[in-house]
């Protein structure tokens, strides 16, 4: 999907082929979706941001038109921040404000901890830190975030169950997680997800993103407990959504981001989606404190 006014291409970095689309001048800003998503989630969000950013909508590896390498190993959050650095460097870029919602948010959490000097500023929507979801568990939050272990099964399982139907899952997680039924979301954004996740690739991909949270990635966020990370931050939730529900959202992340303010958005957790006006107008107002010559 490409939103007026930006042009696509993909850029051979990290050993990975990484599809993204990008406008606008100003100083650089790379957004990152999240699951069963692909950069077109931001269709009304980076329009908006273009008009001070330059702005970098990409896919994750895995996901939309980006690679799908074989094996879990491919997949944890290091993996994939380092595709998406070595994007920002291709495009000229050493330096820039990153943004991320749910796997993107994990990605770009990692990318802070393993590339701090190339991030300006940092925004995460909608997650609690990994290592947290998973060591402290809470009975509610794995009843409604299955998926973490649904998806996490050895292959072939999960990919052939989801395989029958496709749509009939990852609608259900839309609107299961959200808050609406399928008409809050852009028809065009929609039919880009149905046409990406229909791929078994992809399908096959996504798995392994949650296998290796699981199998790699846990391991690391263990080794960084006690790091936090030094450039100012914002933490975006859905005020309706699982998340703030069980979690103060912004206080999971005091002890992990020295520099950071927390924000609520009306909506389930896929409120970027289903509130781009409001939610753009979130990062803007948090951008422009921290860069205000982009104004």
């Amino acid at each position: 999907m490409t939103f007026a006014g930006f042009s696509s291409a993909t850029a051979e970095v990290n050993g990975q082929h990484i599809h993204y689309t990008m406008a606008g001048s100003g100083p650089p800003l790379l957004l990152l979706h999240g699951f069963p998503q692909t950069h077109a989630m931001w269709h009304g969000i980076a329009p908006k941001l273009s008009q001070h950013f330059t702005t970098v909508a990409a896919d994750l590896r895995g996901y939309g038109a980006s690679s799908k390498p074989k094996g879990t190993e491919n997949y944890s959050f290091r993996e994939m921040a380092a595709d998406q650095v070595a994007l920002m460097a291709h495009l000229g870029f050493d330096r820039f404000h990153l943004v991320g919602h749910d796997r993107g948010a994990r990605t770009a959490h990692r990318a802070a901890l393993d590339h701090p000097d190339a991030i300006r500023s940092l925004t995460l929507m909608d997650i609690v830190p990994t290592y947290l979801l998973l060591s402290d568990l809470q009975q509610e939050v794995a009843r409604a975030y299955y998926h973490w272990f649904f998806l996490a099964q050895p292959a072939p399982l999960p990919e052939t169950m989801i395989g029958h139907d496709p749509d009939a899952y990852f609608e259900y997680c839309l609107t299961g997680w959200g808050k609406g039924g399928l008409d809050t979301y852009d028809a065009d954004a929609l039919e880009q997800y149905r046409t990406a996740w229909r791929n078994p690739e992809t399908i096959r991909a996504m798995c392994d993103d949650y296998r290796a949270a699981i199998d790699y990635d846990m391991a690391l966020d263990a080794a960084d407990i006690g790091r936090r990370v030094a450039c100012p931050a914002l933490v975006l939730s859905g005020a309706d959504g699982i998340m703030a529900k069980h979690y103060d959202v912004g206080a999971t992340w005091v002890n992990r981001l020295s520099n950071m303010q927390a924000d609520s958005l009306p909506g389930g957790h896929f409120f970027p989606d289903q509130r781009p006006a409001e939610t753009a107008a979130k990062i803007l107002e948090f951008l422009l404190k921290v860069q205000p010559d982009a104004a």
